[in-house]
C-alpha cells in the first residue's frame, strides 16, 4: 500500500509550515522533502510524523493518506459520507421502490461531483420517470445505448473521472460489462457506475444488480417522514469504506442507537410513551436526533424547498455526531435537527 503525506491538510492547518516545523525541532528540509515526496513516507521517523500531526492539531491517521483514502470521495452529503461513502471506480446499487427520492439524490451527487472535476453521463431509458429530468440536467453526456456511451467516452474523455447512471435493464442486457471491459474505458482515470431500477422491483430480489461495491438502500419510513435523503442507516454499506477503526466504531454506535430508538418507538407507540423507562429516555432521544440529523437540504431542490443547499465536511459531521452521542443536544427539539447541515454554532 502506498502512503503519502496529507499536504493539503498540513498547509491549511499550519500556514507557515517551515517556521513552525523549526520551532518544534524539525529540519525544514526534511519537512519539505516529505511534502514533495522526495523522502518516501515509509522512511520518515515516527517522531517526525507525530510532531507534524501535533502542529496540525490532527490525528496521525488524518495526516497519512493511503491508496484507499485517496480513492474515497467526500461528497458533503452526511448520510452517504458516513454510512456508505463513495469510492472512485466502484459500482453502486440503489435499492428503492419508485419515487423514494433516489433519482434526486443521484442528480445532487452528479452536481457535487462535477465541482470536483468528475464528468457525468446518463445512459438513459426511454421511460418517463419522475426525477430523471433532474439527472439529465446534471449529465454532461447523454447516451442511448452502450455503443453510444463508448463512443462519447472515446471522443471526449482522456484521463478523466467519469460517473455513469444506468438503469437495471442495461445491466441485465450486459451493457455494464460491455462498457467496463471496452478498451475505451482504459483511457479513463476512473469509472464509477450508479445502478438504479426505474421500475422499483429490484428491492425484492436478493442480488438485483449482481456484485456491488456498495449499496445505497432507501427507507420507506424516512420517506413517509419526509426525511431526505432517505438513506437507510442500517442497510446501506460500502465495502472497505471505513478505513479507520475510529469511524467504524462511531458508525456502529450510531446504528445501535437508531435501531434501539426504532424498536422503542414501535413498542411504546402502542403502550404509550408515558411507560418509556427513565433509563431509556436518553437513548431514545439520541436515536431520534441521530435519525433526524442525517437529513439535509440539497442544492437542486432549492427552488422547491426554499432552503439553500448545504455541504457538510465529513470531519464536521463526525464532530456533530459525537456530540449527539454524548447527549449534548438532548434538550433541543427534534425540529432543530431536521433538514439542515451542521450543528456548528448551536448552543
Amino acid at each position: 500500500m502506498n502512503l503519502r503525506l496529507n499536504v493539503a491538510l498540513l498547509r491549511k492547518k499550519v500556514p507557515n509550515l517551515t517556521v513552525a516545523a523549526k520551532e518544534v525541532g524539525l529540519r525544514p528540509a526534511t519537512v519539505s522533502n516529505l511534502c514533495t515526496g522526495k523522502i518516501p513516507l515509509e522512511k520518515a521517523e515516527v517522531q517526525t510524523l507525530v510532531k507534524l500531526a501535533s502542529l496540525a492539531n490532527c490525528l496521525l491517521d488524518d495526516l497519512v493518506l493511503s491508496d484507499d483514502k485517496l480513492n474515497l470521495v467526500e461528497i458533503g452529503i452526511k448520510a452517504i459520507d458516513f454510512f456508505a461513502p463513495l469510492k472512485k471506480g466502484s459500482v453502486i446499487g440503489l435499492l428503492a421502490r419508485k419515487e423514494m427520492g433516489q433519482l434526486i439524490l443521484v442528480a445532487e451527487v452528479f452536481l457535487r461531483l462535477k465541482k470536483q472535476g468528475f464528468k457525468t453521463m446518463l445512459l438513459h431509458s426511454s421511460d418517463n420517470v419522475p426525477g430523471l429530468m433532474e439527472v439529465q440536467n446534471e449529465s454532461e453526456m447523454l447516451a442511448s445505448s452502450k455503443e453510444s456511451a463508448v463512443e462519447l467516452i472515446d471522443k471526449n474523455l482522456v484521463d478523466e473521472d467519469l460517473i455513469i447512471l444506468m438503469d437495471r435493464a442495461h445491466v441485465l442486457a450486459g451493457d455494464l460489462t460491455y462498457i467496463k471491459e471496452h478498451d475505451t474505458a482504459k483511457n479513463l482515470k476512473s469509472l464509477t457506475v450508479v445502478l438504479v431500477d426505474l421500475r422499483g422491483e429490484a428491492v425484492d430480489e436478493d442480488l438485483p444488480f449482481g456484485p456491488l461495491d456498495m449499496i445505497w438502500s432507501f427507507d420507506m419510513e424516512l420517506v413517509a417522514k419526509k426525511y431526505y435523503p432517505a438513506i437507510h442507516p442500517l442497510f446501506s454499506f460500502s465495502d472497505e469504506s471505513l478505513n479507520e477503526s475510529k469511524d467504524l466504531s462511531v458508525q456502529k454506535q450510531v446504528q445501535k442507537y437508531i435501531r434501539r430508538y426504532r424498536e422503542m418507538r414501535i413498542l411504546y407507540s402502542q403502550k404509550g410513551f408515558e411507560f418509556l423507562p427513565k433509563e431509556e429516555e436518553s437513548n431514545f432521544k439520541k436515536g431520534e436526533r441521530l435519525e433526524a440529523f442525517f437529513t439535509q437540504p440539497f442544492y437542486i431542490a432549492e427552488l422547491y424547498t426554499k432552503k439553500e443547499g448545504e455541504t457538510v465536511p465529513h470531519s464536521t459531521a463526525m464532530k456533530d455526531i459525537k456530540e449527539i452521542l454524548a447527549g449534548r443536544w438532548n434538550h433541543l427539539p427534534l425540529s432543530h435537527f431536521t433538514n439542515r447541515g451542521s450543528l456548528e454554532g448551536d448552543k
